[in-house]
């Protein structure tokens, strides 16, 4: 049998306006065309370290062990996790969406003693209900995602690292959906580990997931450590109650980042470049120039699907800046409805999960797609396919709307300048 050539790939172009991923910065795939390089080549080691102080002020912290997992988001938050639990430990896990579940699940596989606590989907915490399973459960770590896609909302986490300080407990968060989109202050909100994903509001591929730790994050990690044999030198301990996870040991891979250079694995030379840029351009923009751009494009593409005579999903006061949650209105098949969008206009826009799925639409304005003209094209495409399937809407309502919210926010900068 012969096997006809296959065509190179050539994917059809699409304009991503869901959760995530979202289409990438043209700067970060162009970045990723770049020549491999050894790595321990001194360019390698260089764009590493560099990589590493472009990430802090992403994360705004000092810490010093702040670096990439190589691997989607999911692979930082397991690394994070399996490294900061030892079997055993009670982990807190406050549940508001379907991210909350997953950190309960991964601690339940690092065999930890897991305690959840459950708001309503479309609802964040108040600071009191966490405080008070702290006191009950006292956890050895709080695990709490900040931005859940599943439900848009956004959970304050001010408050919430120094109620973990005040009862010694460590505090992670799942920052995936968030970072870059929404402000974030690891030290001045007292975070221990924080992990992330390029795929959102970064603008960038996943495959590739920032990460930091505080010191105190860093001495439970050192005190599980424990060095494979294959590259164990000798003096190296090996803790009794090691990581149980080798890939995802943060002892090792802080010790691969770190001046020792330990050779546990080959980073993934293409997505570190891909992660670096990712972190130059929006630096290069400003942090929180960036930040104001999604919370515009945002509350740009609310107003539009309101004005869209559509009812938005959950408490708006806690809406993350980068998604909105639609109720899909009544005799419109969802999913069908998609479809067309994407056939027709070339543009995504994501269902969600559980007890949302097929009840909303998730419309996403993150990173490179962060802008008027993406926001006002996916309004004026949705209203289309909207009136194809049946829907009665304002003409032009959700485009007036949005255009509104984007001149307001051009006058209030022209008259701050």
């Amino acid at each position: 049998m012969t096997i006809p050539p296959l065509a190179p790939l050539d994917p059809p172009a699409r304009l991503l306006m869901g959760p995530g991923p979202i289409s990438a910065y043209p700067s970060v795939l162009r970045a990723m065309s770049a020549p491999l390089v050894g790595q321990y080549d001194p360019f390698m080691t260089a764009a590493m370290a560099e990589t590493q102080a472009l990430y802090r002020q992403v994360w705004a912290t000092s810490n010093d062990a702040t670096l990439l997992i190589d691997g989607t988001s999911r692979a930082g938050i397991e690394a994070a996790m399996v490294s900061l639990i030892r079997p055993g430990d009670r982990v807190l896990v406050p549940v508001f969406g379907r991210f909350g579940h997953l950190l309960a699940e991964i601690a339940e596989r690092a065999l930890a003693d897991v305690h959840t606590i459950e708001a309503e989907w479309g609802r964040v915490f108040p600071v009191s209900a966490i405080e008070e399973a702290i006191v009950r459960v006292k956890p050895h770590l709080l695990a709490l995602v900040q931005g859940d896609t599943s439900t848009t909302m956004n959970q304050p986490l001010d408050e919430v690292g120094a109620l973990c300080a005040k009862h010694g407990v460590l505090f992670y968060t799942d920052a995936t959906a968030s970072l870059g989109g929404n402000e974030f202050a690891a030290d001045a909100w007292g975070v221990d580990a924080a992990t992330a994903g390029l795929q959102k509001c970064l603008g960038g591929p996943s495959g590739s997931a920032p990460l930091t730790l505080s010191d105190r994050a860093v001495a439970v990690i050192r005190s599980r450590k424990r060095i494979e044999a294959g590259i164990r030198e000798a003096g190296d301990e090996s803790a009794p109650d090691f990581i149980r996870s080798n890939y995802f040991d943060l002892g090792m891979v802080l010790d691969y980042w770190g001046p020792r250079r330990l050779n546990h694995h080959t980073e993934a030379t293409s997505m570190l470049y891909a992660a670096r840029e990712c972190a130059r351009v929006m630096l290069a923009e400003g942090r929180a120039a960036v930040i104001q751009r999604h919370r515009v494009a945002g509350a740009a593409m609310l107003a539009g699907v309101e004005g869209l005579g559509l009812t938005v999903f959950g408490d708006v006061a806690h809406k993350m800046n980068n998604v909105v949650a639609v109720e899909i209105p009544d005799g419109v098949p969802g999913d069908a409805a998609r479809g067309a969008l994407l056939e027709d206009f070339g543009i995504e826009i994501g269902t969600s999960f559980g007890p949302l799925h097929g009840r909303v639409w998730r419309i996403g304005t993150m990173g490179y797609n962060a802008r008027k003209d993406t926001v006002v094209t996916t309004l004026a495409a949705l209203e289309s396919v909207l009136r194809r399937y049946g829907a009665s809407l304002p003409a032009g309502g959700g485009v007036e709307a949005a255009l509104d919210v984007f001149a307001g926010a051009d006058a209030a900068l022209g008259s701050a300048g």
